[in-house]
């Protein structure tokens, strides 16, 4: 039977990932997409509720990756939905573990239509208590933010809701941290609770450039009968795309983070060039008005330290009077160095000073510790491999590396 045109577009729309010849991806589909999408094979409407329970089940809390796995389901049943549907994995081209044990994997997801595959990449920091995952929205970026490695690179496409959900299960893979899957000899990891406990938009991309899809994954990634992270521990980072922030915080309600790094929007033109468009009074007033905001729940500023650029006790104090009257702390970055730079990191002792003045003023402004500088995983340096070597020619290379290694 086959599915609908408006269930087909919806799929289309959110799945890029051809992993198998059925092409059409369950995950990144919200609950009701998916009973709509086993209707419409033929799985009679009064089942349908309690199928699409069960595939839910064994996605987001078994994560298995191959129908074969879902036991309950009849074995008739299992292979109807291996012919229509996929939920593999994307392919690990590549894993670097940090001597700190930060892990950054470049995934590549096959081709969209008659384009070609991407790849991109996803960070795991591990901390006492704690386990981070910075995932990526976008394959490439538009903001070219001056001091950001990953802002070098043009914007190839969107990445879908399953793209984006695929990161935290490959993650979640690789870490153990499904139920039915033991911890990899190495991994470090936090000694109690859950491997990945948090989820950071952080990584390539605007988020807020790539709404819809975005919404989609971090509303399934909080479901509390599947992953089930609670919002508190989700962080959605924003360069400033104001007509959406309001919209992030009533429709995904996670926490808020702003790449704010200057205090001026002469300064901020030439780092955030998207001030341009929304200026500091814009982005600043979002924030005033951002749904739910509290003590309890603040809002983050990240700003990262440039020697001489925006690292003074004057920029310190025009930063407090910038934030005055909303519930927030501010995340001060050691500049992370790559290749063409023109920037170099505050020297320690003025980052330090920057931090105690802003805390005798009230807000907490804790100094984020450089991790993964080694695999180039830090804040502001992930640029994907296929920028530096499309795929075809690290093929060619490969092969012809090989054929050295035989004669």
């Amino acid at each position: 039977m086959a599915l609908s045109q408006d269930l087909t577009e919806t799929i289309e729309r959110r799945n890029t990932s051809d992993q198998n010849e059925s092409g059409n991806s369950l995950i990144g589909l919200m609950r009701k997409e998916l009973r709509q999408a086993l209707i419409e094979i033929g799985i009679p409407e009064k089942q349908s509720r309690m199928r699409s329970s069960q595939i839910w089940h064994w996605l987001y809390v078994r994560g298995v990756s191959d129908f074969s796995a879902m036991k309950n389901i009849s074995k008739d049943l299992r292979k109807i939905l291996a012919e229509h549907f996929s939920i593999a994995r994307p392919d690990i081209v590549e894993e670097q573990i940090s001597d700190d044990g930060t892990r950054k994997w470049l995934l590549r997801f096959a081709s969209r239509g008659a384009g070609k595959p991407v790849e991109i990449e996803t960070v795991y920091i591990p901390e006492e208590g704690r386990g981070t995952l910075c995932i990526s929205s976008q394959v490439g970026c538009t903001l070219n933010c001056s001091f950001c490695h990953t802002g070098t690179q043009k914007l190839v496409r969107n990445l879908s809701a399953e793209e984006i959900l695929l990161q935290l299960l490959v993650a979640r893979d690789r870490l153990g941290d499904f139920p039915h899957i033991d911890t990899p000899q190495g991994a470090i990891v936090p000694g109690t609770g859950r491997k990945v406990s948090n989820i950071v938009m952080m990584g390539m991309g605007e988020p807020l450039y790539n709404f819809e899809s975005v919404k989609t994954a971090l509303l399934i990634a909080s479901d509390p009968e599947g992953l089930s992270l609670s919002k508190r521990r989700i962080t959605l980072s924003t360069s400033g795309v104001v007509p959406n922030i309001k919209r992030a915080g009533e429709e995904i309600g996670v926490m808020l983070a702003i790449s704010l790094h200057a205090v001026s929007d002469r300064l901020r033109d030439e780092l955030v060039p998207i001030n341009k468009k929304y200026p500091l009074a814009e982005l600043i007033d979002a924030c005033r008005n951002y749904p739910n905001v509290s003590n309890a729940k603040r809002i983050t500023f990240e700003y990262v330290m440039l020697k001489g650029v925006n690292d003074s006790l004057e920029d310190a104090r025009d930063l407090v009077k910038l934030l005055k009257g909303i519930h927030a702390k501010i995340n001060l970055i050691p500049f992370n160095p790559w290749p063409g730079s023109q920037y170099q990191c505050s020297d320690w002792e003025q980052i330090e000073k920057f931090a105690d003045f802003i805390n005798q003023c009230g807000y907490a402004s804790p100094i984020r510790k450089p991790r993964g500088q080694d695999i180039s995983a830090a804040c502001g340096q992930l640029k994907s491999e296929s920028e530096r070597l499309q795929i075809r020619q690290r093929l060619a290379l490969e092969a012809m590396i090989s054929g050295h290694g035989e004669n």
